[in-house]
């Protein structure tokens, strides 16, 4: 008993989603389409932002990070589930369990600070706009984007601290099609109480205050448009909704998550499934829906790709 996680468990079985052939056969058409627009939808986005001068700009910048996060979110878990899904014996190693936990709470971690950045800059945007180019500098943006991915890692490295060095003796069987903290501590050979009290700690709270923090801070925007100019208040609406539909995305299925982990599994597979399958193929959508200027630069970066074939 002196590895280095005093383990014998070297892999873990999924249970996956169902058992029905039929509805195997909807989810993987259904995660196998969502996954490749999700995955098409984003790297557009960032063609896009990158090879347009006239999106270099504070918020785009930021919006084609968070497509960059939205790729690493459908590809953490969603091709092994796709791989996994017709299959009888679903497995991962345990390596590979541990790696799909790190890379889950870095990137949960970097779109949670990205979001907030996105909701500072909306308001300076709106609040502030003689200032803006100076508060959102170059310089401040890539100092924000350096601290979403310092404190993604942390958060991600805290977690994994929770659950690496935890005794798995026996059980090795996931009633899921992924793995993450809940369902893996509940394996460990030992008394768990105290350590699912500070991983809710740690990501449910998280996950709560920064979800308030958010909403309110929207709410002071609003509020702040509607007492300066009665005329701008539907615009800035308009513009904030689209930002405050993602966050109640993003946020939803991660507070369900660690706030009440021992709810309905199925429960938790279907909100699993839409955060990491259909959130990163809504955000772009919702994103470029209302913003002409965006949807203009897309069809222009798209007419680009299908002509350059012909011109070579």
């Amino acid at each position: 008993m002196d590895g280095a996680n005093h383990s014998v468990v070297s892999e873990f079985v999924f249970l996956g989603l169902s058992n029905s052939w039929e509805i195997q056969l909807v989810l993987f058409v259904f995660s196998s389409m969502l996954y490749m627009a999700s995955m098409m939808g984003n790297s557009l986005i960032i063609l896009t932002v990158t090879s347009d001068p006239h999106l270099h700009s504070p918020v785009y910048f930021l919006l084609a990070n968070l497509s960059f996060i939205d790729l690493g979110v459908s590809s953490v878990s969603t091709p092994k589930m796709i791989y996994d899904i017709f299959r009888k014996c679903k497995v991962i190693s345990f390596g590979g369990c541990i790696a799909q936990i790190f890379f889950i709470h870095i990137i949960g971690g970097m779109e949670m600070v990205l979001l907030t950045v996105m909701a500072f800059d909306r308001y300076v945007a709106i609040c502030k706009p003689l200032h803006y180019l100076t508060i959102m500098s170059p310089q401040m943006c890539i100092f924000f984007l350096v601290s979403a991915w310092m404190i993604g890692l942390i958060h991600s490295v805290i977690q994994l601290a929770f659950v690496v060095n935890l005794p798995f003796c026996g059980p090795n069987v996931l009633d899921s099609f992924y793995c993450d903290l809940p369902q893996l501590i509940e394996l460990a050979c030992t008394d768990t109480y105290w350590l699912e009290f500070m991983v809710t700690a740690n990501s449910g709270f998280i996950s709560v205050g920064s979800f308030f923090i958010l909403i309110i801070s929207y709410i002071v925007i609003i509020l702040a448009v509607q007492k300066h100019s009665s005329a701008g208040f539907s615009k800035a609406l308009s513009t904030l909704s689209a930002h405050i539909t993602v966050v109640v995305l993003f946020f939803g299925p991660l507070i369900f998550f660690y706030m009440w982990p021992s709810s309905s599994t199925h429960l938790d597979k279907f909100l699993a499934i839409f955060d990491g399958v259909l959130t990163p193929f809504l955000n772009p959508v919702i994103y470029t829906f209302r913003n002409q200027e965006m949807k203009v630069a897309m069809w222009r970066v798209c007419r680009q790709l299908v002509s350059y074939p012909k011109i070579s």
